[in-house]
C-alpha cells in the first residue's frame, strides 16, 4: 500500500511538474522597437502592437494610433486592450490598428513648451522641449513606422494630461500630422493657459484636412499651480473655441465624466473616444 501511495505521489508531481512546464511561457501583448533619434540625441523606445492577422508581406495597411506615455508601466496595455476589445468582429466598432506605444525618457521636458510663469518653471525645471519632440514625431517617428510596418493614412493621437497639452499644441501648430486626437485632461493651464489664447489654422476656412477632436475631461478642479486655472473649465473652453471653427472639415466632441479625476480618466475617456469618433452604422 506504501509503494502505491509512493507510486501515485510521484506521478502526481510529475504530471503537475510537466503541466507547470507546459504554460510557463512569455505571454507576447507586441514588440519592443527601437529608433534612434537625432532630434532628440537619444535612443527612444516603442511598443508596437500589430492586429491579428498582420503580415509584413500582406497588402493589408492598417491604420496607426500613436499612444503618448506609450511605456509597458504606464499606458500602453491598458490601451491596447481597449484597442483589441473594439476590434474584435463581433465588436468591429474600430479598425484593425497599429498602436505605437512611445516609452518616455523625461515627458516633462517633450510635452511642455516654454512657460514665463516663475511657477511652471518651479514645478518642472527641465521643460521646454516640445518643438524637438513634435520635430522627432514629424520627421524621425512617422517615417520609420510608415516604412517599417504596413500602414495607410489614418493617424490618431492619444494624450493625457501633459500629453494632452502636447496633443493640443501639435492640433494648434501642426495638426496634419493626425486625422484624429484623443485629448484626456489636457494641462491647459501650463503658461498661464496661453495656448487657449492662440488663434491657429484649424479655426480657419481654409482648413482643408478632415479632423476629428475628442476632448474628455473628469471632475479635477484646480491645476496644481495658480489658482484661477480649473481643469474642467479649461478643456471645455479649449472645446468651444474648436467648435467656432470657420472649417467645415473640423469636429470635435467633449464628454464631461463627473465621476472620475486625474488618476482614473484616462481607460473610461479612451473608451468613449473610440465610441465617438467611430460610431456604428444605424442599418
Amino acid at each position: 500500500m506504501k509503494k502505491t501511495r509512493l507510486l501515485f505521489i510521484l506521478s502526481f508531481l510529475l504530471i503537475n511538474s510537466s503541466i507547470a512546464q507546459k504554460v510557463a511561457k512569455p505571454f507576447v501583448l507586441g514588440l519592443i522597437d527601437e529608433i534612434q533619434s537625432a532630434i532628440l540625441s537619444e535612443k527612444r523606445t516603442l511598443n508596437i502592437y500589430l492586429p491579428d492577422g498582420y503580415k509584413q508581406d500582406d497588402t493589408t495597411n492598417y491604420p496607426v494610433i500613436y499612444l503618448l506615455d506609450g511605456g509597458a508601466d504606464e499606458d500602453f496595455i491598458h490601451i491596447v486592450g481597449l484597442v483589441q476589445y473594439n476590434t474584435f468582429p463581433w465588436i468591429n466598432r474600430v479598425p484593425q490598428s497599429i498602436v505605437v506605444g512611445i516609452a518616455n525618457t523625461d515627458r516633462r521636458r517633450d510635452f511642455t513648451f516654454p512657460s514665463s510663469i516663475e511657477e511652471d518653471k518651479k514645478l518642472v525645471p527641465r521643460s521646454g522641449g516640445s518643438a524637438k519632440f513634435i520635430a522627432f514625431i514629424e520627421r524621425e517617428l512617422q517615417p520609420y513606422i510608415a516604412k517599417k510596418y504596413r500602414t495607410n493614412a489614418s493617424k490618431t493621437i492619444i494624450g493625457e494630461s501633459l500629453g494632452g497639452l502636447l496633443a493640443t499644441e501639435i492640433l494648434f501648430t501642426k495638426p496634419a500630422l493626425f486625422n484624429k486626437y484623443i485629448i484626456i485632461s489636457p494641462s491647459l493651464w501650463w503658461d498661464d493657459a496661453s495656448l487657449l489664447k492662440r488663434n491657429p489654422g484649424i479655426l480657419q476656412d481654409t482648413f482643408s484636412e478632415k479632423t476629428a477632436i475628442y476632448i474628455g475631461v473628469g471632475k479635477e478642479g484646480l491645476a496644481p499651480v495658480n489658482g484661477n486655472h480649473v481643469m474642467e473649465v479649461e478643456a471645455n473652453v479649449l472645446a468651444d473655441k474648436i467648435k467656432n471653427s470657420k472649417s467645415k472639415n473640423v469636429s470635435v466632441y467633449f464628454d464631461y465624466l463627473p465621476q472620475e479625476d486625474h488618476a482614473t480618466i484616462m481607460h473610461p475617456a479612451v473608451f468613449n473616444a473610440f465610441r465617438i469618433l467611430y460610431p456604428k452604422d444605424k442599418k
